[in-house]
């Protein structure tokens, strides 16, 4: 979303206009870039002597709370703050922290969101800044982070809220329309890179290949196999959660999967879902459930009544869509647990050598095609049990997924990018090489803990899985 002084506040004259937002973010292959977003969990160390999350503030988490440890990081140099109201809810990055910026999700996990970068060498190098700016004022604060993709053991109604006002909106109208929504804005945490295409028909390949594989990509990354303290039955609770949390805003969008795709029917189908708020003179408008496209058309709506749709009314509508891959001027890929800096990286670089050269483009758009759109929706309902182990054809969701890094593996080689220790970026897709060699996924190795030296005890994963 952006901020209310940077809102587009031109008037929506038609559609053109809304198609021209995503279109302007073609880009000539020189200048496509790399941006890694990642979640993690806060805790209050030590784990084991608290269920507890630290809150934004209160008198029990003064000083532990969410808010000092955005100051601490603050106070550091770099960043400048982003406000909402009075409270400070986030961090806009200067100097080597540029292009980036720190939030907060709504039960205060800590996100970064990266920086446009040239190179998965630099992406990897920008995480490691990031782990190394916030450990410091964290563990002044007798805080802890763990990027997991479900909360291992905190209860929905543990969870603190952080005050934006964005949250508040979303936690009264979640429950309207999904069993699960208020679990996936308190008690999930994800990892997604933003890619850039070149045109039209260029987002719509890569649109195509990224939206169907998701689910291997979900297969992979799966990394949340704990319910409040104990195993839940699913390898990615975590994308379980987004099988019913606002079906008419996340999934597999019919849209995505027609012939004629581009802007213009995204546009379309985004028009058709309910909103959740405006902004006006800065601050935000209840609207959730109401029609963009009868606000458009002229049909007057509580709170929209004798207000002029604007060009940045449609942007932040577009944040507020949630499927498997997000279009906004970039694409956006959704569909993978939080997990260990290793395999953060990894995600990125998966996607980068599927979509960034063309030869392992072609190669992915012919892998998707042995199947048909039908096997992959139901990839997405099965693989949140199951991971690799899923049934595909007369293997198992692991071997698509072989074939999968071994595209992009040659996708990255060709991209011929290397670090100063002259390793290129096929080195970073080392964990996914290990997984679809038959190595356990990362939620399969927690369940071995669990069972195992553990005893039972889910709150060890904390100290092991923290950054």
């Amino acid at each position: 979303m952006s901020n209310p002084a940077e809102q587009d506040a031109r008037p929506i004259t038609s559609l053109q206009d809304l198609v021209d937002v995503l279109a302007s973010g073609c880009k000539p292959r020189e200048d496509w870039r790399i941006g890694t977003e990642h979640e993690k969990f806060g805790f209050v160390r030590p784990e084991a002597a608290t269920a507890e999350r630290p809150a934004f503030s209160s008198p029990a988490y003064a000083p532990e709370g969410i808010g000092a440890l955005l100051e601490g990081v603050r106070a550091e140099g770099g960043w400048q703050p982003i406000m909402d109201g009075p409270a400070l809810i986030g961090l806009k990055g200067q100097g080597e922290n540029a292009g980036g910026a720190i939030s907060l999700e709504p039960a205060g996990q800590f996100e970064l969101s990266g920086a446009p970068l040239a190179s998965l060498h630099d992406t990897r190098a920008e995480l490691e800044r990031h782990f190394a700016n916030i450990r410091s004022p964290a563990r002044k604060l007798g805080l802890g982070f763990a990027p997991l993709g479900f909360h291992p053991f905190a209860t929905r109604a543990s969870q603190p809220w952080m005050p934006k006002s964005r949250y508040a909106i979303m936690r009264a109208y979640m429950p309207k329309v999904g069993s699960m929504g208020l679990d996936m804005m308190q008690r999930t945490c994800t990892v997604q890179v933003n890619l850039d295409f070149a045109s039209e028909e260029d987002m719509r390949r890569k649109m195509c290949v990224s939206l169907t594989l998701q689910p291997v990509a979900t297969a992979l990354f799966a990394n949340s196999p704990f319910y409040e303290g104990k195993v839940n039955g699913w390898l990615s609770n975590r994308a379980n959660v987004w099988t019913d949390t606002d079906n008419n805003r996340s999934g597999m969008p019919d849209a995505c999967f027609a012939k004629d795709f581009g802007f213009a029917k995204y546009v379309e189908w985004a028009l058709d879902v309910p909103m959740y708020f405006i902004v006006r003179d800065g601050k935000l408008i209840d609207v959730a459930g109401r029609s963009f496209r009868a606000w458009l058309a002229g049909d007057r709506q509580d709170g929209l009544d004798g207000l002029t749709p604007t060009i940045g009314d449609f942007e932040d509508h577009l944040t507020t869509l949630f499927p498997d891959v997000r279009l906004k001027r970039f694409l956006e890929m959704r569909g993978a647990d939080a997990g260990s800096p290793e395999m953060m990286i990894a995600q990125s670089a998966l996607w980068v050598g599927l979509l960034y050269d063309d030869a392992a483009l072609s190669a992915a758009e012919s892998l998707v095609r042995e199947y048909d759109e039908a096997t992959y929706r139901t990839l997405r309902a099965d693989v949140p049990a199951r991971a690799l182990n899923t049934p595909l054809g007369t293997g198992t969701v692991r071997d698509l997924a072989a074939r999968m890094v071994a595209i992009a593996t040659d996708g990255l080689r060709a991209r011929g990018l290397r670090n100063t220790a002259g390793q290129d970026e096929t080195v970073l897709l080392a964990p996914l090489q290990a997984l679809v060699a038959g190595a356990p996924t990362q939620a399969e190795r927690w369940l071995e803990r669990y069972n195992g030296p553990w005893g039972g005890d889910v709150r060890r994963i904390l100290s092991e899985a923290e950054i």
